[in-house]
């Protein structure tokens, strides 16, 4: 297989899909399959889209088989690039991000598809990490800090570097799915392009999301998100001084 070209599966299902559920995915066999049936009861018109990078434990024929439409990258591309993928092929009007790893309910899931049809261009997860504790994690500092400097104080450490989250079509157009790829600076592109961006239901992600087994894979993820908030950082007051 060529590296440089993805291989996709199928064609999505017939009819123009309401909701795109955008599911990136490497070596997730053991939560897979639960998190994509919950996934394609967000709404009778749904499109769920796993790309699937660097898998080698099976999870693109488990998705295949659960009726996914399957973008397969042979190496790793990443920890959000999947996401800007999955943008690209998504056909929705709203699209859906959530984690292969994660088990969401259904019920959760819509919240999210519910605030942008509402009218939201952005719904964020409202989970803003545990935040009272005296040594508080890097990562919610800096979710923190990019909104309090962004002038969004209420969103407290809501970020769109947190899934569940989802976007109108009006906000991937605007953002461009490209920037999707550092989450915090899509999410500063959002308020700086004046979209409608605000706090969805509350999915206790930091419960959900489980153990990695690779030495050292917090830290350095820990390392990655902050060095993103610090990208977004520069982003915004490139254009307030610009």
């Amino acid at each position: 297989m060529n590296e440089n070209a993805p291989a996709e599966s199928e064609e999505p299902q017939d009819g123009r899909p309401h909701v795109s559920v955008i599911v990136p995915v490497r070596n997730e066999r053991r939560t897979l399959a639960r998190a994509l049936a919950e996934a394609f009861r967000v709404h009778p018109r749904t499109e769920v889209i796993v790309i699937c990078n660097g898998t080698t434990d099976g999870s693109n024929a488990i998705a295949r088989r659960c009726g996914a439409r399957v973008i397969e990258w042979p190496v790793p591309l990443g920890h959000d690039v999947g996401r800007a993928l999955g943008a690209k092929a998504a056909a929705g009007e709203v699209l859906l991000f959530i984690d292969g790893d994660m088990v969401v309910p259904a019920s959760a899931l819509q919240g999210f598809v519910a605030a942008v049809d509402g009218g939201a261009d952005v719904a964020l997860n409202n989970y803003s990490g545990p935040v009272r504790k005296t040594a508080v994690h890097g990562v919610v500092l800096a979710k923190h800090a990019l909104n309090d400097l962004l002038g969004r104080t209420d969103l407290g450490g809501a970020s769109l570097t947190t899934i569940p989250h989802a976007i109108s079509r009006r906000a991937l157009e605007k953002i461009g799915a490209d920037l999707l790829a550092v989450p915090p600076v899509a999410h500063a592109a959002a308020i700086h392009y004046g979209l409608n961006v605000r706090l969805g239901p509350a999915v206790p992600v930091g419960r959900l999301n489980r153990m990695r087994r690779e030495k050292g894979h917090w830290r350095r993820l820990e390392r990655l998100i902050i060095g993103d908030h610090l990208e977004a950082v520069g982003w915004w007051l490139k254009r307030q001084n610009g």
